[in-house]
Formats: C-alpha cells, sequence, structure tokens
C-alpha cells in the first residue's frame, strides 16, 4: 500500500469511526494548527487533539539536523513517522508474544534516517500554557522508536492530567553516532546526531507548542531506561539548556549509558575499523551514504566488539562490550553528567529518578512460561525458598532475607532472589549526587506492584510501571491484568508525574542523603527513608557515591 493510499484509507476509517462513536473527528478544517513551517491537519480522538508524524527538522545521512523547510497550504499529521534504522529481526529473543510486556508486539515501522519526527497530544489549541512532557523512548541508545509500545500512547495522560505530551523519533545506534570527526572540517559535527536531533525535537518545541496549547517555559522530559539516559545527557548538554526545565529519569542513566560515555578516542577507533571493515579509505567517505544499513551495522557491531577486546572496556553487568552511547567531547557534551559529581549545568533542573523493584533480574522466566505460570516464587514452600536463597547467596541469605522484608515488608521472603541491584544503586547514585549540588530538589522512588499476569510470575519487570505513568491500563490488559487496583494505582503514579512536570514537586518529600526520602509506588504508595540502605550495602557492597 502506497503511503497516499494508506492516508486515503485512514481518513475513511477515521471518518466512519466519527459517523458511528463521534469519539474521532478527522476531515477539511478540523484540528488545523499553525507551526513556523506551515499548517498541520491532525485529528481529535476522545477530545484530544493528535498530530503524528511531525517534522522537527530534517538530516543528511551522518550530517547534524537542520530545520525542516516551510511548505505551502495544510500538511497532514495521521500517520506515524518513520524511525531510526535499527534490526527488528528479534532474532535470538529470549522473549516469546509479550503476554505481560506492555504491548502485544511491537510496532514495526518504515525505517530512515530521516526520522526527525514527533507527535502531539493536547487537551486544546488554545493559549493555556499547560505544561508539556516530551518522552524519550527506551531501547538504550541502539533500537526502539516514539510510537514503538501501545503504552506510549499520549492521549489518557494528556486527558487526565490536563497536559501536552510530545513524543521524539531520533537518530540511533550507528547512524546517530558514527563518529568522523576525524576526516576534515565537512564531518567535524558527525557524532552524537541522535542527542542532536532529540536537541533539535525541544527546540521544535519551544518555536511551536504554544500553537499547541502549551507552556514552552515549562517543558519536562522524561524517559524509560536508554530514555532516562537521554534525560540525563540532556542535562550536561549546553545546546540543550534552556530547552527544558525538568527530567525524570526511570530505570535509567547507568553507567555505560547516560553516566559514564564514550571518550573521543575510543568513538575515532570504532570509526576507524569500520571503515576498514567496509573497505572505505578516508578518501571515499562520501561512499559511506550508499552503504545499506545492515551492511554498515555489521561493519560497525564488529568493530565495537573488537575495540572492547583490545581496550578490555567492561559494561556494567560486568562483560567485555561496547555500546553506542554519547560522545563526550569537552563541548557538545564537555562532561559525564553524573560521575563523581552532578553536572553544574543542570544545577536549577528539579530531577525525578527511580527504578522497578525486579527489572530485567525476572526477564529469564520468560523462556519458559508454561512452566513457570505455576513454578514460580508465589507458591514455593519456605524450604524451598530457604534453598534457593542459600544457592543464590550463600552465608549472607539470611542476612539479605532479613534486609529485604526490612525494606519491603508487604513482600515474600522469597521476593529476595529477584532483588535488583544495577539500576537501584545507580538510581541512587543520581539522586544522591544530585542532591548534593544544594540546587533545585531531587525527588526518588521504587516501582514494587507485581503483575497477576501468568501466575505473577514476573513480579515488577523492566518496562512495568509505563502503563501507569501514561494512565493507559485499558491499553495494556494483558501487561497489568487490568482492574480497579491497577487503575487506582495508574491514576496516582501519572498524577504525580503530571504534579511534578506543573510544580516540580511530585507531591512526596524532596531526596536527601540525611533523609533518603523514596517513594514506594504499589497498591498502597508509601513514604520510606532509608528503607534500602542495608539491602543494597549487603548485596552491591563495593558500590561507592
Amino acid at each position: 500500500m502506497t503511503r497516499k493510499i494508506f492516508v486515503f484509507a485512514l481518513i475513511i476509517v477515521l471518518a466512519m469511526s466519527a459517523a458511528s462513536s463521534a469519539e474521532i473527528l478527522a476531515g477539511p478544517g478540523i484540528a488545523i494548527a499553525t507551526t513556523d513551517s506551515g499548517q498541520l491537519q491532525g485529528f481529535i480522538r476522545n477530545g484530544i487533539y493528535t498530530y503524528h508524524g511531525v517534522q522537527y527538522a530534517t538530516a543528511e545521512r551522518f550530517m547534524p539536523p537542520t530545520k525542516f523547510p516551510a511548505w505551502e497550504g495544510v500538511r497532514l499529521a495521521l500517520n506515524y513517522g518513520t524511525m531510526s534504522p535499527q534490526d527488528t529481526s528479534r532474532e535470538g529473543d529470549i522473549f516469546p508474544p509479550h503476554y505481560f510486556w506492555p504491548h502485544w508486539e511491537p510496532r514495526i515501522l518504515a525505517q530512515s534516517y530521516n526520522c526527525q519526527n514527533l507527535n502531539i497530544w493536547t487537551p486544546a489549541l488554545d493559549d493555556a500554557k499547560r505544561p508539556v512532557m516530551v518522552w524519550l523512548h527506551g531501547g538504550g541508545h541502539m533500537m526502539g522508536a516514539a510510537t514503538v509500545e501501545d503504552v506510549y500512547d499520549g492521549e489518557n495522560l494528556s486527558r487526565t492530567g490536563n497536559v501536552v505530551v510530545v513524543s521524539v523519533n531520533h537518530r540511533l545506534n550507528v547512524e546517530g553516532f558514527l563518529d568522523l570527526s576525524a576526516y576534515g572540517e565537512k564531518y567535524k559535527d558527525s557524532f552524537n546526531q541522535s542527542t542532536r536531533d532529540i536537541v533539535a525535537a525541544l527546540e521544535w518545541v519551544r518555536d511551536n507548542i504554544a500553537n499547541f496549547g502549551g507552556d514552552p517555559g515549562n517543558v519536562t522530559v522524561f524517559g524509560q531506561s536508554g530514555g532516562g539516559a537521554k534525560a540525563l545527557v540532556l542535562m550536561g548538554t549546553p545546546s540543550a539548556k534552556g530547552l527544558f526545565h525538568k527530567a525524570i529519569i526511570q530505570s535509567g542513566g547507568t553507567e555505560g549509558s547516560g553516566m559514564t560515555l564514550t571518550d573521543k578516542s575510543t568513538s575515532q577507533y570504532v570509526t576507524e575499523i569500520t571503515l576498514k571493515n567496509l573497505g572505505i579509505s578516508p578518501e571515499e567517505l562520501d561512499k559511506l551514504n550508499d552503504v545499506p544499513y545492515a551492511e554498515l551495522a555489521a561493519a560497525s557491531n564488529k568493530a565495537l566488539a573488537q575495540v572492547a577486546e583490545e581496550r578490555n572496556i567492561i559494561n556494567a553487568l560486568g562483560r567485555r562490550s561496547l555500546m553506542w552511547c554519547p560522545v563526550v567531547d569537552g563541548e557538545f557534551i564537555p562532561e559525564n553528567p553524573a560521575d563523581k559529581k552532578f553536572v553544574d549545568l543542570a544545577k536549577d533542573i528539579p530531577l525525578m529518578v527511580g527504578s522497578v523493584l525486579n527489572e530485567w533480574i525476572s526477564m529469564p522466566l520468560l523462556a519458559n512460561m508454561a512452566v513457570t505460570q505455576s513454578d514460580n516464587k508465589n507458591n514455593w514452600d519456605d524450604s524451598k525458598v530457604d534453598e534457593m536463597l542459600t544457592a543464590k547467596y550463600g552465608d549472607k541469605a539470611e542476612a539479605v532475607a532479613s534486609a529485604f522484608l526490612k525494606a519491603y515488608p508487604y513482600k515474600k521472603k522469597a521476593d529476595a532472589l529477584y532483588v535488583d541491584t544495577w539500576l537501584r544503586s545507580r538510581a541512587k547514585k543520581v539522586a544522591a549526587l544530585k542532591a548534593d549540588q544544594n540546587g533545585a530538589p531531587v525527588f526518588a522512588y521504587v516501582f514494587t506492584w507485581e503483575t497477576p499476569i501468568m501466575g505473577g510470575y514476573a513480579m515488577a519487570y523492566h518496562c512495568s510501571e509505563l502503563p501507569f505513568v501514561f494512565n493507559n491500563i485499558a491499553l495494556s490488559e494483558m501487561a497489568t491484568g487490568g482492574g480497579e487496583k491497577a487503575q487506582a494505582l495508574a491514576d496516582v503514579m501519572s498524577r504525580a508525574w503530571v504534579d511534578f512536570a506543573r510544580t516540580g514537586n511530585p507531591g512526596w518529600e524532596a531526596y536527601t542523603r540525611d533523609n533518603g526520602a523514596t517513594m514506594l509506588f504499589d497498591d498502597e504508595p508509601i513514604l520510606t527513608h532509608h528503607h534500602d540502605d542495608e539491602l543494597i550495602g549487603i548485596l552491591v557492597p563495593d558500590y561507592v557515591y
């Protein structure tokens, strides 16, 4: 189906829906918004003005983004835009059809390095100056897209919070980070195109969002996993200064991604080996533009592995590995934003940071759901739990179990088998370093709610808070089980995120090293103080910050 035919078909579907239920309005003169490049036509769904695939910039391959050219007439914004080139084969994926991932299956969209587009949800095209929440998707700096997950849809968050929600697509992996700066003036700004794209999106928001009912002076960037790392990187990016005013990091910002970035020497060496793998000399760089993405990705991935091996680069999991990340060059990104201290550039930016209780620890259980749905920590007897705790923690088993139940008294002893320490310890570090600045406040949280789906074996897994943040329980019933309890928590959490975006305070005590204030989100949210210091101290005693 060609794009024109698809657009026409979509208009017909929207018109038929509008006629039958009046939930969707689309057609001539409906949802017309003005931007500095021209007029856009979106649609209205359940009272929310919606715009998909809005081009905020354009770019040549490996080059910085530039302003999208003006157009005549009205440009349709009905379809999702392209996403950055990436491997979508899922070869070797340990996850079967995702019965309780935040989606049924991820959307696979058309791919292009010219993927500088965003999506907007807003209650009205007026001058109400609503808070603006800019979503940065997960997938590390390697994969993903603004609309790849159902729960990334901003309609419900916009409606229930009376905010403008924006989600951003940008370049990723080798398309977003290949560093050609050693090869002449033309390529001096070739690296960090992924981050430059996001900055360009924020510039577009600054210049245009008032026409969509938003306040360009009250913009919050929020992201999960890799998106959280992107938010942290932006806090240390001078060109992003003033383009956003608050930040939320959800299960992101770890060493190796957002806190420990790639140095210039390493990024240039990866490029040198990539060119050799492709058989392209420095004098023939223009040939790169014609290299198919799959070939480029294979050559660069081989280079990443070689450099990690040669330079003994160890990731946060203790493995020898190097992944695409922003490059610290002393100028565009002057320093790591949160290494031994929090970057001074972000002293006046309020921050919220947190993780989920189990993160990736329960993920291996996905590989055999037919068994684990009925053979899991929820139905093991005490002797089996004790045996497993000893097998995992050795002579520290009783100390771990005791400290875990002090931290989370509403959990079971068996839950201590699956407590995440990697992202949790990093979240504690970010909160502490930010609090040390004695500037804008930082607020900490842990999401501990467990999905009841499939016997509850997945617990509070990586991404499980997303339906609650976006208030999209209805779009993720196979992830959450739906129901009143899940919806009640979604109402609480999405309101906290909106309150933080609106005022800089989500509704609980700011974190300091002295008080250790941390909100635990479960059926009954609880504000705690230093709740898991003992537990993390036992499990990762050498992690000091």
